[in-house]
């Protein structure tokens, strides 16, 4: 097997997902000098920051359509060029509505590269090394997340005034390397059979990752595409893929009710809130993305060594644990030092190392070829959906209802998750993607 060109397939691909880190993180550092720059109010701010989601929530929806008539490659390309297009607009943003218009473009792009790059590199990959390639896009995310808050760290460190333009504008180098290297990517082969008519594209893109199974796999997906009719939207919704709907669904929901997103876009808020001065509270959030880095790599190791299921287990454990800790923090005003901050970064690891490692491999795993389009735009619509509730009330409801009461609900949420784990998720480690169409789809 092609190891070295698989990987290199996976990890370009994946640069979406250090977009899609990049974009959702760099907001942390830029949202209160915003707010004091245009004159807003929490909520107004919460919804500048949400604006983003609100895209992305489009962007998932309709991410699998492109995906499947033009091709997971021509749809990542597009993608590509509206995270150029919103970073460089919000950061020559003139007014709060221009800057929402640009966000939303950005979401866009981050809704449909968290159906699109994932699905790409699920298709190209063999099934050992599935869960580690697909991972390489959590990887890349995370990364993104860790250059986002350093980048902010450098900026604020700069300047007596946060330079919140020059925060949002970096994102132009990354998203013009992503979008110059996807040209040097094959099309996905699963695509070119099952949607794009293309035996002999295929084939070859079959050879380059292993020219020993290459006819092999050929014929166990025409196989499996030939026994499978076309499935419109109410066909998928029919019943008769209800198991991976409620998987992906769940899934998707108990990402975003851990508050992940919560603390990755307001990070410095909550570490001031914490007593953290400001500069303090920067190099905190660079410290999230260093941990969020180091579990991830612990994740990618584990994920196709221990499963799936394995790695959930730890998470939930971890989100419990710490997601109190941080709740009783606050509530009992024991905020010397760095207990907030130390509890966090416990937070982090969890999610890293569990529901970061392993969402968008399984939510790419768990539906066949013919649905695996709209399968992965249900997932991705869920995760942003309640992204979008979260990140965007945030600043208003830990103003109105305070930082403990929201930690302590996000702690409850996650005991929901070790539940799911447990009764109903599962374990796709190892496992042919036809294989689990089988099995999931009776």
């Amino acid at each position: 097997m092609n190891t070295a060109k698989v990987w290199t397939w996976a990890i370009t691909v994946a640069l979406g997902g250090f977009l899609f880190g990049f974009d959702t993180a760099v907001i942390s550092g830029a949202e209160k000098a915003i707010q004091a720059e245009f004159g807003l109010s929490d909520l107004a701010i919460g919804q500048i920051v949400a604006m983003a989601l609100y895209g992305t929530i489009i962007g998932a929806i309709f991410g699998g359509v492109p995906a499947d008539r033009y091709g997971r490659k021509a749809t990542l390309i597009a993608i590509a060029i509206l995270y150029l297009v919103s970073a460089a607009g919000s950061a020559l943003a003139a007014d709060a509505l221009q800057l929402n218009i640009f966000r939303f473009l950005g979401g866009l792009g981050v809704g449909a590269s968290s159906v699109v790059a994932p699905m790409y590199i699920t298709e190209v990959s063999p099934a050992a090394q599935r869960g580690q390639l697909v991972a390489a896009f959590q990887l890349n995310l995370v990364l993104g997340i860790l250059f986002a808050y350093f980048s902010n760290y450098l900026i604020v460190g700069g300047a007596d005034a946060i330079d919140w333009r020059l925060m949002l504008g970096v994102e132009v180098i990354p998203a013009v390397l992503f979008l110059l290297f996807l040209f040097f990517v094959p099309r996905s082969p699963r695509w070119l059979l099952t949607k794009g008519g293309n035996r002999e594209e295929a084939l070859s893109v079959l050879m380059r990752v292993n020219p020993a199974t290459a006819e092999a796999e050929l014929r166990k997906i025409e196989q499996s595409n030939t026994t499978r009719e076309k499935v419109t939207l109410g066909k998928f919704f029919s019943g008769k893929y209800n198991r991976p709907i409620l998987y992906a669904f769940l899934f998707a929901f108990f990402n975003q009710v851990s508050g992940i997103n919560a603390v990755i876009y307001y990070a410095p808020r909550i570490f001031e809130a914490a007593n953290l001065g400001t500069e303090s509270a920067f190099l905190s959030s660079v410290g999230i993305g260093v941990v969020n880095v180091l579990f991830t790599f612990i994740g990618m190791y584990l994920i196709d060594r221990s499963g799936r299921k394995t790695l959930m287990y730890i998470g939930s454990l971890g989100y419990i644990i710490s997601l109190s800790s941080v709740s009783w923090a606050f509530y009992t005003n024991n905020l010397e030092g760095l207990i907030v901050p130390i509890w966090l970064f416990v937070f982090i690891a969890s999610h890293a190392i569990g529901q970061g490692a392993v969402i968008w491999v399984f939510i790419s795993e768990i539906f066949g070829n013919e649905v695996r389009g709209l399968g992965a735009s249900l997932g991705s619509t869920t995760h942003w959906i309640f992204a979008a509730v979260i990140g965007g009330n945030f600043p208003f409801l830990a103003a109105t209802f305070g930082q403990a009461a929201i930690f302590a609900v996000f702690a409850v949420c996650m005991v929901g998750q070790l539940l799911f784990v447990y009764f109903l998720m599962p374990e796709t480690k190892g496992v042919e993607l036809e294989e689990l169409q089988e099995e999931l789809v009776r």
